[in-house]
């Protein structure tokens, strides 16, 4: 393995830990700043892709002010892991891991995330994640949130 290649995969983990403590912190100019100007976020089975910074931070904004019913979450911790890097190449990477969210009930939901990146001066951000929710509890505070 090259330095470059060890600087590069040691970026992305920093970028994954900074997007996973952005939305523990609901920071979401943080977590917009994990994505290239032009990044997308999407959910299977979402409705639609987030494009864009702007397009990001808003749409999660509108989302978690939405007015489901029910109690709030207080607190919010991602736990994320196995995070593999593959098909690394100078100018693109691809990376997935598994994630598992608690809230005040205990774990909430949990799932995967499958993401490209790209280097962007000296970090790498994401280009694209994709976000599968594979379930929650039954008294998740965060479904339909």
């Amino acid at each position: 393995m090259e330095l470059w290649e060890l600087a590069a995969r040691e970026s992305i983990r920093q970028t994954l830990a900074d997007y996973t403590a952005a939305t523990d912190g609901f920071d979401l100019a943080a977590l917009a700043l994990c994505f290239t100007q032009d990044g997308t976020l999407e959910y299977t089975g979402g409705g639609g892709a987030l494009v864009g910074r702007d397009h990001i931070e808003s749409g999660l904004r509108a989302q978690l002010s939405g007015a489901s019913p029910g109690p709030k979450p207080t607190y919010v911790r991602h736990h994320v892991s196995s995070i593999r890097v593959f098909g690394l190449e100078p100018d693109k990477a691809e990376a997935s891991s598994y994630f598992v969210v608690f809230t005040d009930v205990g774990v909430d939901h949990w799932g995967r995330y499958r993401d490209v990146l790209h280097p962007v001066r000296t970090r790498w951000l994401i280009a694209s994640r994709k976000i599968k929710v594979d379930g929650f509890a039954a008294d998740s505070l965060m479904n339909n949130a």
